[in-house]
């Protein structure tokens, strides 16, 4: 207990740091994101394998947040307004329960590499969004390009023309995915014009609390707590649950925070574009799931088309949007205090 809370206390510290790092620190930084938010697709493939998705997402992000906030509280460090706590229990119930607890859902049904690359392709639905958004901004026709590629590898990945033995996806899971990058994008952009936004730290923790909440309640009202025989759950259904916790909420996004301070939000975004392929290589070596040309063809179009979105959103960044310098996280962690440097993962 006492290893753990050190280990909370040094991370929840670096958040906060204002030192300039080194290379090395740099670089193990990166490294983390890229290999454990690659590797969140895999850990809530083994942990839905047994406990129930709902009740698993709920209680992870409950365990998360309820840490920070003690950690918060026993430091002094947190301070929060009713309206705060309001608009960061608004902004966790569309990322957490609309993002993550939908891909927790349709994981029961699709690989852990294919959800992470149907997710790769949320910032197409994220310019969508700020597009439709009061005071949005209409995507450039390099954009509409990029939005294009992105839909033609999603649909070729997806296959809705086949069923699941000849190669399709489940269209249940899909459509669940796609859904919940949609909630993903919402809360994101309500969570940047949210007035007199808490504390990063503060924030995240309000943000898991309220998002964990919700999922409960969901989990209660889909027959969550009636399915869940503990004395059935295997071990390493307990350990990816712990790893979700501990790597995929605490340290990813305490290491997120900490690069959004110390490096270029164009830098930072390119976890975008890793995180797919790390979790496709381990759902293939791990879990043995089936990697097809058709797989590589439609990640290599997903790819190019987020490459093609973000670097039109940094444009109109350096025009004057500053917003959408910010990359957006993808929902199979949690961020936009939960994304990043705004306030929401």
């Amino acid at each position: 207990m006492r290893r753990a809370a050190a280990i909370l206390h040094v991370l929840f510290t670096m958040v906060s740091s204002q030192s300039s790092p080194s290379r090395t620190a740099l670089t193990v930084a990166f490294a983390v994101i890229y290999v454990v938010w690659g590797s969140t697709y895999l850990g809530i493939r083994v942990a839905v394998e047994s406990l129930p998705p709902f009740l698993m997402a709920g209680a992870r992000f409950l365990v998360a947040g309820g840490l920070m906030m003690g950690w918060l509280a026993a430091t002094g460090g947190f301070r929060a307004t009713p309206k705060q706590w309001r608009d960061n229990a608004v902004i966790g119930t569309f990322l957490l329960l609309g993002g993550n607890g939908l891909i927790c859902w349709a994981e029961q049904f699709i690989p852990s590499g294919m959800t992470a690359l149907l997710v790769g392709a949320q910032p197409l639905l994220m310019v969508l969004t700020e597009w439709i958004w009061p005071g949005g901004h209409r995507p450039t026709a390099i954009t509409w390009l990029g939005l294009a590629l992105g839909f033609a590898g999603v649909a070729w990945l997806a296959a809705p023309w086949q069923n699941a033995i000849s190669g399709g996806l489940n269209l249940g899971g899909v459509i669940a995915i796609i859904a919940g990058c949609c909630c993903w994008a919402i809360g994101s952009i309500y969570g940047r014009r949210v007035r007199q936004p808490a504390g990063t730290l503060a924030a995240t923790a309000m943000q898991m609390l309220g998002g964990g909440g919700t999922l409960l309640l969901v989990a209660w009202v889909h027959g969550d707590f009636v399915r869940l025989a503990p004395a059935t759950v295997p071990a390493r259904s307990w350990l990816a649950f712990g790893y979700l916790i501990v790597m995929g909420s605490l340290v990813g996004f305490s290491t997120f925070v900490w690069l959004m301070k110390h490096s270029t939000p164009a830098r930072v975004s390119t976890y975008a574009y890793v995180n797919p392929l790390v979790a496709v290589f381990l759902g293939w070596l791990i879990l043995a799931e089936p990697v097809t040309a058709r797989t590589l063809i439609a990640a290599a179009v997903i790819v190019v088309s987020v490459a093609i979105i973000t670097s039109q959103r940094g444009r109109v960044a350096a025009s004057g949007g500053a917003a959408a310098s910010k990359p957006s996280a993808a929902p199979g962690i949690h961020r936009p205090a939960l994304e990043a440097g705004d306030s929401s993962e």
